[in-house]
């Protein structure tokens, strides 16, 4: 078994592309079974989120936090945050995504990939945070439980048919989640 010393969680840049693309479409696979349609997942393409994540990585980005988490064997998973701006945001900070193999889970890395976003996001300035994550996803709501989080709300997802809702859960202060690292 890996060690969760044997994992660096390190700034993405564009030359992680290829393999986030990769991962991002494996984590879906491997999570959203039974929860998406399995005709979407069925025709994700690496690629396509590869081209995404170059793009995304090869712009300005004031304020966004891309972080790999890397092992012997590659890019295990990632995590994409953003400080919040405008009236009406729920945080001072959102994180969009977190995502870990299934066989990078259960190491703790996950808690240590939140607070390496988080504080990132703090060192921007970011006292809070929140995240979104689908209502039916028990095992990642328990985890942002587990860490603090509070649910804050629900709103419905547009998209893969209809019928799906989203819950946010929110960190008044994510100096908790920076001590997790």
């Amino acid at each position: 078994m890996e060690r969760l010393a044997q994992h660096v969680i390190l700034p993405a840049g564009p030359a992680d592309a290829a393999a986030l693309g990769e991962v991002h479409v494996r984590a879906w696979r491997e999570t959203y079974p039974g929860l998406l349609p399995q005709a979407y997942l069925a025709a994700m393409r690496p690629e396509i989120h590869a081209e995404r994540w170059r793009r995304q990585l090869s712009g300005d980005a004031t304020g966004e936090v891309v972080l790999a988490v890397e092992g012997a064997d590659g890019l295990v998973g990632y995590s994409a945050a953003s400080l919040l701006k405008g009236a009406g945001k729920l945080a001072d900070a959102e994180v969009f995504t977190l995502y870990l193999l299934k066989s990078a889970q259960g190491r703790g890395l996950g808690a240590r990939l939140l607070g390496a976003a988080a504080s990132a996001l703090q060192g921007q300035g970011a006292a809070s945070a929140v995240i979104w994550v689908l209502s039916e996803n028990r095992p990642a709501r328990g985890f942002y439980a587990h860490l603090g989080g509070r649910v804050l709300g629900e709103r419905p997802v547009r998209g893969w048919g209809g019928g799906l809702k989203e819950t946010a859960y929110r960190w008044d202060d994510i100096a908790r989640l920076v001590a997790e690292r």
